[in-house]
Order: structure tokens, then C-alpha cells, then sequence
């Protein structure tokens, strides 16, 4: 009995170390600020946020899931605001163009006009040539080859 007490105690011990007050955080906001882009700091070091050094401590595997989760909705809501035929494809084809606007961004995304032009209209088989006939699909191999087959099939 006295040991599942004294366990008890570890416990609440653990947990009171980890407690961080608010006060604390309010001050470390305060002290460091806040910069939603990459900067140097003083000492050099490429920072962002409230001070999280990304040299030094680089991001967990948890924030980057978090971060490439948020990108990707923000492509998504890109593509469905610009493009009217976007909603109308399959969940399959819209992977594959969120997949693609991911990794272009939605301003050279713009320039694949054939191969919007050809999604516009549901020409699926033009729509998967534009994409290979590009810088875009020879910069990045077989990345391009996947998306056109998932364009072309739907599958």
C-alpha cells in the first residue's frame, strides 16, 4: 500500500514538473516574437516562429505531419476556389491535382493552361499528356508519370 503511495506521489511530482504557467509563455512570446517566416536571428541561426531555432532543433515528425497537413488544405481550398471543373473530378483525379499544385504552388500551377483547359472539360486523356509534356514532369520522373496515369485512369 505505502508503495503505490509513494508512486502516487512520483506521479504528481512528474506531472507538476511539466506544468508550464501561462504567465511564463505570455513572457516567451513577448521576449522572443513572433515571425511566421524564416529569419536569422542574432546569433545567425535560421529561426521562425517564437524563436524555434530550425538549425539547432528542426521540427518534430509530429509538426511536420501537422504542417504538411495544413499545407495540403490549403491547396485543396486553392484549387477548389480557382477551379470550377476541381470539384466535379473524382476523388482519385483531385488527389492527383492536389498532389501536383502541392508541389508547384498554385502560381505555376496556373500555367499549366492546356492541361487545364483539357480538366475543364473532362478530356482526361489531354489532361494526362499536358502534364507529361512539361519541365515540370521531367524535373520530377516518376512523381509525374503516377499523377498522369491517376489523371488519366481516375484510379
Amino acid at each position: 500500500m505505502i508503495n503505490k503511495f509513494k508512486t502516487v506521489i512520483t506521479d504528481l511530482r512528474r506531472l507538476k514538473m511539466n506544468l508550464i504557467p501561462a504567465a511564463t509563455v505570455e513572457q516567451i512570446k513577448k521576449d522572443e516574437g513572433l515571425s511566421l517566416t524564416a529569419y536569422q536571428c542574432s546569433a545567425n541561426k535560421t529561426t521562425i516562429g517564437y524563436g524555434r531555432n530550425l538549425e539547432g532543433r528542426g521540427i518534430t515528425s509530429d509538426e511536420a505531419e501537422y504542417l504538411l497537413m495544413n499545407d495540403i488544405k490549403i491547396t485543396q481550398k486553392e484549387l477548389r476556389q480557382n477551379f470550377d471543373w476541381f470539384i466535379d473530378m473524382n476523388t482519385a483525379r483531385q488527389g492527383a491535382m492536389v498532389n501536383m499544385c502541392f508541389n508547384l504552388g498554385i502560381t505555376r500551377f496556373y500555367g499549366f493552361k492546356k492541361m487545364i483547359k483539357a480538366a475543364k472539360i473532362g478530356d482526361h486523356e489531354e489532361m494526362a499528356e499536358q502534364m507529361l509534356d512539361s519541365k515540370w514532369a521531367r524535373q520530377v520522373g516518376a512523381r509525374a508519370d503516377r499523377l498522369a496515369i491517376v489523371g488519366r485512369t481516375g484510379k
